[in-house]
């Protein structure tokens, strides 16, 4: 659009909206997100700010009638450019956060999509009940993000992802049509199930506006296990030990050499000299008394080949040992100023081979690598820590990153656990899906968006 129409943009939609709804499109912070130490940051015509899911219709329906583009957003956290515009309108949910109606006799909640994954959890656990899913940032992290990439965290181990915990939604679909499907009921297979296909589709087929999510009741207590060791092959054959034993840990965490290197100062509990491995394992239960054997077997399992371990005895203890886990991607990204991380996936398995390889790639580009992340889902953050302010070794990182993509899908695994495809990754799910998949992946987009105009340049097979 021309500078002339998007005056004309914001001034129509200013109209259907409201004037305090609608910002200009130079407004800066609606124009990136995560992605922006990478150097990513986009353009937009105007910024709508709907109140409600008929407002949001209202966007939709104007955008499609005028052939405008339409970028949802939510938190603005994700790592994959996934709400940078290019052109178009911006159309941020923050303001459809009504309070979350929740009925914790039945175990269920609806939650509208503004609100903060950490707000949903707080709610929840006031009532005694739980909601799992646990990506980061979540005091800005929203609920549509997360359903929008079907997000995840250290927990998704035992419970699973933000899909798994949807039973309906309220979404918008092209051209402007406000459609429920599913809702508060735990079973319903009566038509497609469309709602997980909305999950982890980034905004490209619909807009979710609110949803219906299950809950269940809190773990009477929740105590993990750190076992520090001399190699990564020892600490991943520890880990398969602890499958192998029949244990279900809730979360089940790994950080290679060069992960512990960089947060080790700040580890709240003592550590032995230059551990080249750690794994961290946390048990929850029903009863205290269930999860301390848990914990217990746990400890037994991940102490054989270990250097040393680490059990925090209180909740204060607990709690650091995750607000230190949280920092550990602060850490790494601290060392050069910045870094290049992607979220392979690869089948448990082949987790040290995949650990190796992330630091054979990062030498063969020149740049210090090295992983962490949910190795009970084989799910690494493959990372390339680079100086920002050097091009040359910018483009190096991104090189080094599309050479993941291969590695993932050569090792029989996916391009994206938990952060999606959107615009950095583009084309990478050629490299694990066949020709009739990608084709039938385009043809779910076309059929839904007819016109191209919903997250356009995200999610793209191909």
């Amino acid at each position: 659009m021309t500078a002339t129409s998007a005056t004309a943009a914001e001034r129509e939609l200013r109209v259907l909206l409201g004037d305090g709804a609608v910002l200009a499109g130079s407004t800066r912070e609606y124009l990136h997100d995560a992605t922006e130490s990478r150097g990513v940051s986009g353009r937009a015509d105007a910024v709508a700010l709907p109140a409600d899911a008929a407002q949001v219709a209202d966007i939709v329906a104007w955008c499609y009638d005028h052939d405008v583009p339409i970028v949802p957003r939510g938190g603005g956290t994700g790592f994959t450019g996934g709400a940078v515009p290019d052109g178009g309108v911006v159309l941020s949910l923050e303001r459809l956060r009504e309070p979350v109606a929740l009925e914790p006799e039945l175990w269920r909640a609806r939650a509208t999509a503004g609100v903060t994954t950490a707000e949903l959890a707080r709610r929840a656990r006031e009532t005694g009940l739980f909601y799992p899913p646990d990506p980061g940032a979540a005091e800005q992290s929203q609920l549509g993000g997360n359903i929008a990439t079907n997000a995840g965290g250290p927990h998704t181990f035992k419970y699973g992802v933000t899909g798994t915990w949807v039973t309906g939604l309220e979404l918008v679909l092209a051209p402007g049509e406000l459609v429920t499907v599913g809702g508060p009921v735990r079973k319903d297979v009566a038509g497609y199930d469309i709602k997980s296909l909305m999950a982890g589709s980034e905004g490209t087929l619909g807009i979710v506006t609110a949803a219906w999510l299950r809950l269940v009741p809190a773990p009477a207590a929740q105590l993990p296990v750190v076992a520090l060791y001399p190699d990564a092959m020892t600490g991943c054959a520890a880990l398969e030990a602890v499958l192998a034993n029949g244990l279900q840990p809730a979360a089940l965490e790994y950080l290679d050499e060069g992960a512990v290197a960089g947060s080790i100062g700040a580890f709240p509990g003592e550590a032995p000299d230059r551990p080249a491995f750690m794994l961290i394992a946390e048990a929850d239960g029903s009863s205290v008394a269930e999860t301390e054997r848990l914990r217990d077997e746990l400890l037994e399992v991940l102490a054989g080949d270990a250097l040393a371990t680490h059990v925090p005895d209180d909740r204060r203890a607990v709690r650091e040992l995750w607000q230190w886990r949280s920092g550990v991607s602060l850490a790494v990204t601290a060392l050069r100023g910045g870094k290049v991380s992607e979220d392979i996936v690869v089948p448990l398995e082949r987790l040290a081979e995949a650990i190796a390889a992330t630091r054979e790639i990062g030498e063969r580009h020149r740049l210090p690598a090295c992983s962490w992340g949910h190795a009970g889902d084989g799910n690494l953050h493959s990372t390339f820590m680079v100086d920002l302010g050097d091009p040359a070794e910018l483009q190096r990182s991104h090189d080094a990153a599309a050479e993941l993509f291969a590695l993932a899908a050569r090792l029989g695994g996916s391009v994206s656990g938990e952060h999606g495809i959107g615009l950095l990754k583009r084309g990478a799910l050629a490299h694990q899906w066949a020709e009739p998949a990608l084709t039938l992946h385009e043809s779910i987009k076309r059929l839904l968006d007819p016109k191209g105009l919903l997250n356009p340049g995200k999610k793209l097979a191909r």
